[in-house]
Formats: structure tokens, sequence, C-alpha cells
């Protein structure tokens, strides 16, 4: 999914309270485009080295830039401001509630920067913006399917229509798991390595149910029957038995699928009547949290078979007599 390009004004509408961002400047500037998800403090760019200026970036003005600033005659502060502003900068934000001057202002307003102050300190607004931008530019998708969070272990079922998804998911609901989403998950990479699913705003905390309609999971089955995000561990597809051809029936080798870059361990659960659906996604769920903390229940009976015949005499056939 291609992110919209994500402008100054969007990213203090929706995240300027939080980090206690008001505008000190007139409201030009605010289509001004973000492009790199981090923020970067100008002081090296100020003193005259721009070899590695990370212009792209929201850019932190702390005690030390403001100090440096202040130390210098007002020509060439402004000539510093020049050379600032010659570069298309989104915006400035002045932590600790530092007031910039005047010829600050006018450069910026001049070349249609807008300039912000926030009471946080230099490193805290560094840290939490980073971690809203990372957030915002991190890449996304969506999964067809309904995730449930069992014990820690959090799970999409997929297959197709009527093959008992919701059914599945309902009994694990019974059994004290929780709904992360029905029908559509949407997914988005954290640190590059967690895929972290929810649901839509519009349809969280429901589900359908075919026959039924749709339902209310937190008002039917309480609040502990939801849960609003879990990273994904596990993708389990529900297939008619007579379409799983070759059954993996020892479980030595894991299947991956990959969702957003990341591989995502796999399995496949046949489908007839007769047959506990949800309790075997309930195992395949203890399967893979048994794995994650170093034990395979299919390796270990491997080894143990391989030491038996490593163990065992071997038989000497009888010689002929002559």
């Amino acid at each position: 999914m291609e992110r919209q390009p994500l402008s100054v004004g969007q990213f203090h509408r929706e995240h300027g309270a939080a980090l206690e961002m008001r505008l000190i400047t007139g409201p030009v500037g605010m289509d001004r485009v973000i492009r790199e998800p981090t923020v970067n403090r100008p002081g090296l760019a100020l003193s005259g080295f721009t070899r590695y200026f990370a212009y792209k970036r929201m850019q932190v003005m702390g005690h030390a830039e403001v100090f440096y600033l202040r130390s210098l005659r007002q020509e060439e502060r402004e000539a510093r401001y020049a050379y600032l502003f010659a570069y298309k900068i989104p915006c400035v934000v002045f932590s600790r509630s530092l007031k910039p001057d005047k010829e600050f202002l006018t450069a910026a307003e001049q070349s249609g920067v807008p300039v912000f102050q926030t009471p946080l300190v230099t490193m805290k607004f560094i840290n939490k913006a980073t971690l809203e931008l990372e957030s915002i530019f991190a890449p996304r998708g969506t999964e067809l399917g309904s995730m449930v969070d069992i014990l820690g272990v959090g799970l999409i079922i997929r297959g197709e229509s009527g093959i008992g998804k919701s059914e599945a998911v309902l009994a694990l609901i019974e059994r004290g798991y929780s709904l992360v989403a029905d029908d559509v998950v949407k997914a988005i990479l954290v640190d590059g390595r967690d895929v972290l699913c929810t649901s839509a705003e519009l349809t969280r905390d429901h589900m359908e149910v075919r026959g039924i309609g749709i339902i209310n999971v937190a008002q039917m089955f309480g609040v502990k029957a939801i849960r609003k995000d879990k990273n994904l561990d596990l993708i389990v597809t529900l297939k008619q038995w007579d379409d799983v051809k070759d059954v993996d029936r020892l479980g030595i080798e894991q299947e991956y699928v990959k969702v957003l870059g990341v591989d995502i361990p796999h399995v496949i659960i046949p489908v007839r009547p007769g047959r506990d659906i949800a309790r075997l996604i309930e195992v395949a769920a203890f399967q893979v949290k048994l794995r994650k903390s170093g034990y395979n229940a299919a390796e270990e009976l491997n080894k143990r078979l391989l030491a038996q015949m490593e163990t065992r005499p071997v038989e000497r056939a009888p010689s002929a007599e002559l």
C-alpha cells in the first residue's frame, strides 16, 4: 500500500497535541513535506558544515543551537539563517520553550518554513517525535482473515468463504481468548521485524457470524474477549480435506509466508465434519509458543529415533556351512 506524502500540517494536526507543539509563525508552509521518519539537530549546518545535512527531516533547536547562535554577531546570525533556509527543510521546532529571535522568524516566514515551540526537553521531544514518525512511515498492508490472541500468540485464520472461520473464532473466544480483528486485518511493520496487526476502526469489537449477523463481541463476551492490537506470530489456513493432497504428519519442516517482508510461520489445517477446528488451532498456537522457547517435539522425536538406530546392535547373517 503506497503511503501518501506527510505534510507538516497533517503531522501537526494529528500529533501536535501529544508533542505540545505550538505554531509561532504564520500559517505558511504547512503543506511542506516531511520526507524522512526522524528528526535532525542542525547545529553543524548552522556552523557551516552542510556536507551531511539531513535537510529532509524536521529540524529541532535545543540549548546548544540557540546559545551558539546568540554568541554570534547579528550580521553573522542573519547569514547563517539565510544559509539554513536555503535548504527545503520541512519545519523547525524550538524545544524547552526556547524563543527564536526576530531575525530567525523573519527569515523563516520569508522562506515559507513554519516554526513551532514545545516545552518538552530536546531529547524527549526527539524520542517522541521519532516514534510517531516511524509509525507513520512504516510499511502497511491488509490481510484477509480473522485474528485472535491465544495466550500471547497472535494468529490469523484464513480460508475460503463458508469454511468455518467464524465458528472457530467464536469457539476460541468462549475458551477465554481475545478477538483482534474480523474479516480484514490491518498490518503495520514495526522496527523492520515485527508485524503489528489491528482492526479497522469502524468494525472494531464486531464480527460477522453467518446465519446470525453482526455481533458485538465486547458486549456479548466482555471486554476481556477483545484486544486492540497484537503482533502476528502465526497464520493458519483452513482448507477442505480433499483439497489438501500432501498432509505434513511430522511437522519437522516449518512453512512460512511473507507478510510485509517478514517470514511468518504458516500451517494448513484440513477441514471435514467432526474435526474440532478450534482445538486444532489452539494446539497450533501452543506449538508456536513452544518453538519460540526452543522446543520442537518433532525434532526431539527424530533425534530419539536416530539415537536408537545408532545404539541397536547389527545382527550378522549366519555363515553358510561348507
